[in-house]
């Protein structure tokens, strides 16, 4: 940064100091002015004359109101404008005392609006040519007269000027940061979804296995001494839900990835294409299902897929850790029309107040997923016991602009 940018910034940081190194220079101008004739001996030419008291004291009466041009423009205005009134009819010969109401005229139209610099600039560029042309001591064709309304009309422009482009540099940078702003709280929002998207598929994922490994793993170590082949076979089992499991976090996980990371994940998603496996890994672990479908295998768009997978797969996964050894489950998937409906029930002499009562995320999760689509999940427990979750989802779902379900 240079010495004049930095004097410049200092006088920014203090208006009032820039202010009164402004009015001094107007100060010395005028006064300079003020000693040089354009009228000497032999026509025109440039001589050197004496300013009377009075100019002396309009000049610095007018200098010193421009120190207050941003706090007061108005009444700087006037002042200015009454000084130089004086001199244009008492000044002979004439000194520049005017200049201080250019400048006053100037930060009027700078600081306020259009109309307020007509209506201020207008009467003073008038009030101050007519008063010299009329009552003066020069000649009302007088250059001095012209070029007073010539300065005083180019203020009145050039504030407005600068107004405005104060106004559209302003409205720019204004919506430039909008823009910025909006632009980060859309990247947040969608992190945001991403990060719940994740965490719901990661719940279903290790909440349906782990119940599994865990019943398996338990009807192990209860029948390893006494029938050591059922308790291969629950090993085996157990290692087909870990397999499984590690299959899905791997996809789930893979998510993460940047696109140019090798070994991202080609594996399609999990959908009810995938139920009939779904339903025999609770099967094998010791829970009946029934399953009836009336969808015929028609393809669905994969947000919906998925979250029929995910509900069916949460909605057994709670039967087979709260319904008791005893019960049993029935899955339907129905296609009405533009939703297809899914409802599990379950007859376990605990699933009336299991799901619920240990407070986890997995009733929650399911209501996301389907409040995500524009469906509707309905739970609760049934009547005689039991339990039941119903989710309607629209076949068809609103999209963004970016393509995601919304």
């Amino acid at each position: 940064m240079s010495t004049l940018d930095r004097a410049r910034c200092r006088l920014t940081a203090h208006p009032l100091a820039w202010d009164a190194a402004l009015a001094a220079a107007v100060l010395v101008c005028m006064v300079v002015g003020s000693f040089a004739g354009p009228h000497g001996e032999n026509g025109v030419s440039w001589g050197v004359r004496r300013p009377d008291l009075l100019a002396l004291v309009l000049m610095a009466a007018g200098a010193g109101a421009l120190v207050f041009r941003r706090r007061v423009p108005r009444t700087v205005l006037g002042v200015t404008g009454a000084v130089s009134l004086v001199e244009c009819l008492t000044g002979d010969p004439r000194a520049p005392v005017a200049m201080s109401a250019v400048v006053a005229l100037f930060t009027v139209a700078a600081a306020t609006d259009r109309p307020t610099t007509w209506r201020l600039g207008l009467p003073t560029m008038t009030v101050l040519t007519g008063a010299a042309m009329i009552a003066g001591p020069l000649p009302w064709y007088a250059q001095e007269n012209l070029a007073l309304f010539a300065w005083t009309g180019m203020a009145a422009a050039g504030g407005d000027a600068v107004r405005s482009r104060r106004a559209f540099v302003h409205a720019i940078r204004e919506r430039a940061e909008r823009a910025e702003r909006t632009r980060e709280e859309e990247a947040r929002r969608r992190v945001a979804e991403e990060r719940l998207r994740i965490a719901r598929d990661l719940h279903d994922v290790v909440a349906h296995h782990i119940a599994l490994v865990n019943v398996q793993a338990g009807v192990a170590a209860h029948v390893m001494d006494r029938r050591p082949d059922q308790a291969k076979e629950a090993l085996a089992h157990v290692r087909e839900a870990g397999r499984s499991a590690l299959e899905e976090l791997r996809a789930t996980v893979g998510l993460l990835r940047q696109s140019g990371d090798p070994e991202a994940p080609t594996e399609p998603a999990p959908g009810l294409h995938r139920l009939d496996e779904l339903v025999a890994t609770f099967r094998n672990a010791g829970l009946p299902v029934e399953v009836a479908r009336t969808d015929r295998g028609a393809p669905l768009p994969a947000a919906v897929d998925l979250a029929a997978y995910r509900v069916i797969q949460e909605a057994l996964t709670n039967v087979h850790k709260h319904a008791g050894g005893e019960g049993k489950a029935e899955v339907s998937v129905v296609r009405v029309g533009p939703n297809v409906e899914i409802t599990v029930l379950d007859d376990g002499a605990g699933a009336g107040d299991g799901p619920t009562a240990g407070g986890g995320h997995g009733l929650l999760g399911m209501r996301e997923r389907v409040t995500a689509l524009d469906g509707t999940l309905t739970t609760g427990p049934r009547y005689g016991g039991g339990f039941r979750v119903h989710a309607i989802l629209p076949v068809k779902t609103r999209t963004r602009a970016s393509g995601e379900p919304v």
